[in-house]
């Protein structure tokens, strides 16, 4: 007797999993693009139903709606940050979601979290930071520096209040964070919900915040609770002078937190790993998979260098919750979460198949990708170099170009499926950028296809 609740369940499984591995197999549409609300109504109409429209009808309108999208897997998407997931990874996403997990205290994920732990050991090893190390996986970057922010600022308020420099442990105008200009936007919003005021640091001429600048504004400003150091910005992928100002922050016993949302994955590269000197010894730090490390979205990596704060601040206590072991390494206790899938295992497998060596492979072939890249800009008469790429992005300018030819170029190509570049901005001059973050990308077709397409 069948005593199933809902109807179409066996054609849903059979249907959606048979697409998704078609499309995991043959890769992305590169011709895909966005298309607005009112375009994509008149296209799929009302879609949600009293008596619903069937796995089969329901799956027809999603191909529709996913032909509207940018492709972030394609090896010539070059715009923004773009996700080059291993298929293992994606694959194994399928696994991650019909495991239905609930990895937020060990005793209902021991084993999903433990292999994610294992992944948390290689960041860890690869940053030299000590055993006792802890982390777990968030949704995003935003999310991991939300949570490294509340830690550190929790931190700070109880070093204070111990010491009796504040009462309460708040200064009396409040907490304040030491950024640069070129940090992530999403962390003035993160200042925002935490309630602390922002100071910006100087940058030099490579647009690196240092140790001076960051002791500069220490020197002439109270309540200074944290700096956050970008290991590889999303503009340019400039990398702060870490290691001065690691030095700065331990004079003054600040935390410091490091977002490397983007170029964090570049400890594991040989070539530049000296660009990250003095990450040993910052407080925290994230890295999103979902980027640079092959993963599919949305994961982000966040590591606290030292437990000691870290479950004073996230621990959660309620009635339901009294039976939770808290010695044991509970997600739910190191960040600004609860409820959460085991994000991180796809990221895991990926690793577990294909193994370490071939991760940091990948990551030095972008990064030879982007040096090639800028070599051939610089030698062409009508491209010029904004500056050296520091990791796998690429700043350029054409030559006698306003910013409706490179809203022109750029959309051209899109709408052909033939490069994915959008125009970004350096100090109000328009410019294009190349993030190289796909392994699979022809370098000499991207290439040739940039520098004849902006002559």
């Amino acid at each position: 007797m069948d005593n199933k609740f809902w109807t179409y369940e066996d054609q849903a499984v059979e249907l959606t999993l048979e697409w998704a591995k078609e499309r995991t197999v043959s890769g992305s549409d590169p011709k895909t693009t966005a298309l607005s609300a009112k375009e994509l109504r008149e296209k799929v109409g009302q879609t949600i139903t009293d008596d619903g429209l069937g796995p089969k009808k329901a799956l027809e309108i999603f191909e529709t709606l996913n032909r509207a999208t940018r492709s972030a897997d394609d090896p010539m998407n070059f715009a923004y940050i773009p996700s080059a997931p291993t298929k293992a990874a994606v694959a194994f996403d399928e696994v991650v979601s019909a495991a239905n997990v609930f990895g937020g205290i060990w005793e209902c994920g021991a084993g999903a979290i433990f292999a994610e732990n294992q992944v948390i050991d290689w960041i860890k090893e690869n940053l030299d930071w000590p055993d006792e190390a802890v982390g777990t996986f968030v949704s995003g970057g935003t999310h991991g520096n939300l949570s490294a922010l509340a830690c550190a600022r929790d931190h700070a308020k109880n070093v204070w209040k111990n010491k009796g420099k504040y009462p309460n442990g708040r200064p009396s105008d409040g907490y304040k964070l030491i950024i640069s200009k070129d940090t992530h936007s999403s962390v003035k919003t993160i200042a925002k919900v935490l309630d602390v005021d922002v100071l910006t640091a100087e940058t030099d001429e490579n647009g690196r915040m240092t140790g001076k600048a960051i002791e500069k504004l220490i020197n002439e400003n109270e309540g200074i609770f944290a700096v956050v150091a970008t290991t590889g910005t999303t503009n340019t992928g400039s990398i702060d002078h870490i290691e001065s100002i690691s030095k700065v922050c331990k004079k003054y016993n600040i935390w410091l937190h490091i977002d490397g949302a983007y170029g964090g994955a570049g400890i594991l590269a040989p070539s530049v790993r000296d660009l990250y000197k003095g990450i040993e010894d910052a407080d925290s730090f994230i890295v999103d998979p979902h980027k640079w490390l092959f993963a599919p979205y949305d994961c982000c990596c966040l590591v606290y260098r030292s437990p000691k704060n870290v479950y004073h601040t996230f621990s959660q206590h309620a009635e339901y919750l009294d039976g939770v072991d808290h010695s044991q390494s509970n997600p739910s206790d190191m960040a600004i979460h609860l409820s959460r899938r085991t994000r991180g295992l796809p990221l895991w497998y990926s690793l577990v198949t294909y193994g370490r060596k071939k991760y940091t492979e990948a990551i030095e072939l972008c990064i030879a990708n982007a040096k090639k890249c800028a070599k051939a800009i610089k030698n062409t008469d009508h491209l010029e170099l904004v500056m050296e790429p520091s990791l796998s992005i690429v700043v350029f300018k054409r030559k006698g170009w306003e910013k409706e030819d490179y809203d022109a170029w750029s959309k051209n190509l899109a709408l052909n499926g033939k490069l994915l570049c959008l125009p970004s901005s350096i100090d109000g001059e328009t410019i294009l950028r190349l993030a190289f973050l796909n392994p699979n990308t022809d370098i000499d077709k991207a290439i040739d296809m940039i520098i004849e397409t902006t002559k």
